[in-house]
């Protein structure tokens, strides 16, 4: 394993935020026939402004924490970085292996030119092919592992971290308001 540049490995979260949480629950039936919904339904589903009005600040759902991530400046750092590697790395192989398939099909005297034995150019050329996918394969995890994949998980944790403070936020706002409903009918009650 190759050393990390950067911030101190106590600083780091190695675990995953969503690695026990496979996608278990993501279109499995309820038993009824029906899929199960993995997120809540959200309680703000009010009209723009009815927050406001019941003292309770408009508060992001999921949906706009991850649009937010996706326009944040360390969200377009870890794409820039994807694609700087990912294009050229994809021109690259098309062009071998277009080289390749045009070399084949245009030049068979060459391709059939003897290197050693029975193995020809053609033969190597192939070769070549599943050795460069493999090169590329070890390649692009290795820049994940080293540019990306630090980034990404901080993203990740900022996200995870969102949303849940948001779930925990709605639970609390849910479990005020049934009390106050709970109340107020214990006092019409004792009215009676």
């Amino acid at each position: 394993m190759e050393k990390q540049d950067g911030r101190a490995a106590a600083e780091l979260r190695t675990d995953d935020p969503w690695y026990d949480a496979p996608a278990s629950g993501w279109g499995e039936l309820d038993g009824t026939g029906t899929p199960t919904t993995p997120v809540a339904p959200a309680t703000a589903a009010s009209p723009a402004g009815a927050g406001a009005a019941d003292g309770h600040a408009a508060r992001p759902g999921a949906a706009e924490i991850y649009l937010e991530v996706q326009r944040s400046a360390a969200f377009q750092h870890v794409r820039r970085r994807y694609r700087r590697f990912v294009g050229p790395a994809t021109l690259a192989f098309l062009l071998w292996y277009l080289a390749y398939v045009v070399a084949a099909t245009t030049a068979p005297g060459l391709m059939a030119r003897p290197v050693m034995g029975a193995v020809n150019v053609a033969m190597v050329a192939g070769l070549g092919q599943f050795l460069s996918t493999f090169l590329l394969t070890w390649a692009y995890a290795r820049h994940a592992r080293l540019h990306r994949d630090r980034d990404a998980l901080d993203l990740r944790w900022s996200v995870f971290d969102r949303t849940r403070s948001e779930q925990h936020r709605t639970r609390a706002e849910e479990h005020r308001t049934r009390a106050e409903e709970h109340r107020t009918a214990a006092a019409g009650e004792r009215r009676r």
